[in-house]
């Protein structure tokens, strides 16, 4: 059982608020810039480093991008939140037998330090980070690592769950793995195949423990 990380098992747009609430206020930046901030992030999902290419650009910021970067992804980890419900759909799903990972893209520090301060590190049986192991979801290789980690193979069958349609669902699928996307109205008008669509992961969490 794989699992995407952010706005699957943390709520990454929750966090996100909360670092531009800080990052407004830390440049003085008015509350104008919350508004452009939150529709940039909401754009086409840009890649961190031309987020923040963009972000200095229009306020004019002196830090470089990596050094914005870097304070971002130093400042994430304490952001955001794992649902004590959710920690204990992961509990109940190793408990009924099922193998849990998660597979997410993202830079190391960024995403191990996500994983460690949720507590998330001791609820799952392995993780397979992009930026540790050089390929990304839909990389069918991402999902290769997840699966050995946990002692099986992809052969073996399971479910990927998670909301992105390309990385998590296109590269679910492609790994020969039954999919759950978290639909969160970001996409409305994109059509795939999916096994379930569910709002939220305490859906799916309930769907995989009717699968065992």
């Amino acid at each position: 059982m794989l699992f995407d990380l952010d706005n699957a098992l943390v709520n990454l747009d929750e966090a996100f608020q909360v670092w531009t609430a800080e990052f407004v206020d830390e440049h003085r930046l008015g509350p104008e810039a919350v508004d452009w901030l939150i529709a940039l992030d909401q754009a086409g999902y840009p890649h961190r480093e031309a987020f923040f290419g963009m972000v200095r650009e229009h306020f004019a910021l002196p830090e470089s991008v990596e050094e914005l970067w870097g304070r971002y992804r130093k400042r994430m980890p304490y952001l955001v939140h794992c649902r004590p419900e959710v920690m204990d759909g992961l509990t109940l799903l190793r408990a009924a037998g099922w193998k849990v990972a998660i597979v997410t893209n993202g830079t190391a520090d960024n995403q191990l330090g996500k994983i460690q301060q949720t507590g998330l590190v001791e609820a799952v049986d392995a993780y397979a980070l992009s930026g540790l192991e050089g390929i990304r979801k839909p990389d069918v290789g991402l999902f290769e690592i997840a699966a050995k980690r946990c002692g099986m193979i992809l052969a073996d069958g399971g479910w990927m769950v998670g909301d992105h349609p390309v990385a998590d669902i296109g590269g679910g699928r492609a790994a020969g793995l039954c999919t759950v996307w978290i639909d969160r109205g970001t996409w409305p008008d994109r059509e795939h195949e999916v096994d379930h669509v569910v709002t939220d992961v305490l859906q799916a969490v309930e769907i995989l423990l009717a699968e065992q």
